[in-house]
């Protein structure tokens, strides 16, 4: 026998049909899918992160949205959102603005790095003291005439400073200038480009000379050399009259007492070496026209004349000696002769040189 297998009978099954709002809400949902995906695929596909930047030097008047945030689009990094700084000042933006300002662009997802604000400084041009003395002086040449070379402008109050935008990259002029010859005060306006920055100083237009300074201590009887000298502008009234100015008659001269370093050197603070010293031996030979000459050796017993050199041939005229003294009458006194030439013309002089040291005979 078999066993029976019962009849099943197929039961249709219940099908809802779908509402409106079923259906909204579904295209709903497709479009806020394709809106995300059409944003976030470009950003994907090139592998960039919206990263917060920290420290912002603004170069203009406005912030874009590239200059706060790095990996930012293309067409979008130009877009401005934020105003800088004043110039050469420094400003904060807080993270949370820069996030809503790009959220209002469409972009989401910025990693600040635990930054809560972003710190923005406006570049600038600054023009110092030393510039805006030029700027004058230059002026104070071309209207009254003075040399720049020997002038100093001393400003007034602290040293002053004009901030200009990054594309004025001219050079400093001043304007409106004036001077008083009498009280040497002047002022001006210091301007950039075409008036589009300007400053107003004022001071004292000081005039100044080259010294010779020393850059190291000397002892007395030291030689100089030209690396123990440098040259500094001076403010003519606070100098005394006898400075030293010229370099090339100081080096090779010998320091009369001990000078520190950074002295301003004095006619009398230097003398040229002495060739022969006080003590030492010398020759004195005179010579005539004849052929006649007569030697004789002393000791030097003064110190000779600071520009004295032995060695040189010098011009002695007849002095002490006269027609019919014995010839070299006077050479017992060093540095002098005597004519032993019968016609009684005036000779040319003697040569003297040092020797070595020798006990003379008496």
């Amino acid at each position: 026998m078999h066993a029976l297998r019962p009849i099943r009978r197929p039961v249709p099954l219940a099908v809802t049909p779908l509402s409106r709002g079923m259906i909204g809400r579904t295209v709903l949902a497709l479009a806020a899918f394709l809106t995300v995906t059409l944003f976030t695929l470009p950003l994907m596909a090139a592998g960039t992160t919206l990263r917060l930047r920290g420290d912002v030097t603004a170069r203009g008047d406005t912030l874009s949205f590239g200059d706060l945030v790095e990996g930012a689009p293309a067409d979008l990094a130009a877009r401005a959102l934020f105003r800088a700084p004043a110039l050469g000042a420094v400003g904060t933006i807080q993270a949370r603005r820069i996030i809503e300002a790009a959220a209002a662009l469409g972009l989401t997802g910025i990693e600040t790095g635990g930054r809560l604000q972003v710190t923005v400084q406006r570049a600038a041009r600054r023009v110092g003291a030393t510039e805006i003395e030029a700027a004058l002086k230059r002026a104070l040449e071309t209207g009254y005439g003075l040399d720049p070379k020997s002038l100093s402008v001393r400003l007034d109050g602290d040293a002053p400073m004009l901030l200009a935008p990054l594309d004025l990259d001219g050079q400093a002029a001043a304007v409106d200038l004036t001077y008083d010859p009498r009280t040497r005060r002047v002022a001006g306006l210091v301007v950039l480009g075409e008036r589009q920055a300007s400053l107003r100083v004022a001071g004292v237009a000081v005039e100044t000379r080259e010294v010779a300074v020393l850059t190291r201590s000397l002892n007395r009887g030291e030689a100089v050399a030209s690396a123990d000298l440098t040259v500094e502008r001076r403010p003519r009234d606070s100098v005394p009259n006898d400075v030293q100015g010229a370099l090339t008659l100081v080096v090779g001269q010998v320091a009369q007492r001990p000078l520190s370093a950074g002295a301003v050197l004095r006619s009398g603070d230097v003398a040229p070496p002495d060739l022969v010293a006080r003590g030492d031996s010398v020759a004195i030979v005179f010579e005539t026209p004849r052929r006649v000459a007569v030697a004789a050796r002393h000791r030097q017993r003064e110190r000779p004349p600071r520009r004295q050199r032995l060695g040189d041939e010098r011009r002695l005229e007849e002095g002490a000696a006269s027609r019919g003294d014995r010839p070299g009458a006077g050479l017992g006194r060093p540095g002098s002769a005597a004519s032993a030439d019968p016609s009684g013309q005036r000779r040319p002089v003697s040569r003297a040189a040092s020797l070595p040291s020798f006990s003379p005979s008496r």
